[in-house]
């Protein structure tokens, strides 16, 4: 595909396959993704079953601001609730809750840990600029195939790239639903790329190694 045609992308075909998108939008989504990453990969691994995981989970709530009005709402979806001698009890592992209460009980955990993180998007931060190492971009090309046939460029291949620099204000970018910004940010990731930065302006996929 001549550069023309990525400036006007669409004319030859690539919006046919509704996957292949503009670079800042594919960025968001990845930016996403490293929140559930964290969110889940940073949380308590033991299960929620365990006398281990059920504790931990109780403590998080428990000494977290917010915790006990979301246990008090995840229990009161299954019809539910625990006065305080109940939670104390749960908590230091004297008494185990129903399996309904302690599926409560995870989900709870999970809502505030989610809430937690989001509330705190410097953590997201210094998780992606990581002591200024920064963070491993992995850029997939859009798919070719719905491309009109004399305009397809096969030889198109997943790029990485190490960015640096970029992640406090795409961060703030994301947080604020500016996608403006997010697109001048990819623009400058993707100016590393020379001669086939237009190439990579709309993307089928970008993976954070974060």
């Amino acid at each position: 595909m001549s550069t023309d045609g990525w400036k006007n992308f669409g004319r030859y075909g690539a919006d046919r396959d509704r996957g292949n998108v503009h670079g800042r939008v594919a960025l968001g989504r990845a930016l996403e993704d490293a929140v559930e990453r964290m969110i889940i990969e940073g949380g308590i691994k033991s299960p929620p079953s365990t006398r281990r995981g059920l504790m931990a989970r109780m403590r998080y709530l428990m000494e977290h601001r917010g915790g006990r009005e979301a246990l008090a709402e995840a229990l009161a979806d299954v019809g539910s609730s625990a006065n305080a001698a109940t939670l104390r009890a749960w908590k230091n592992g004297s008494r185990i809750p129903r399996r309904v209460n302690i599926d409560a009980v995870d989900t709870a955990y999970w809502t505030l840990r989610a809430r937690n993180v989001l509330a705190n998007p410097q953590l997201l931060k210094d998780h992606l600029n990581r002591d200024g190492r920064g963070t491993r971009v992995e850029i997939h090309p859009i798919n070719q195939q719905v491309v009109d046939e004399p305009r397809r460029r096969d030889n198109l291949r997943i790029r990485g790239i190490q960015v640096r620099y970029v992640w406090d204000d795409a961060v703030d970018a994301l947080a604020a639903g500016d996608a403006d910004t997010l697109e001048g940010i990819w623009d400058d990731i993707i100016g590393d790329l020379d001669s086939d930065y237009g190439a990579y302006q709309y993307v089928s996929y970008i993976g954070l190694g974060a």
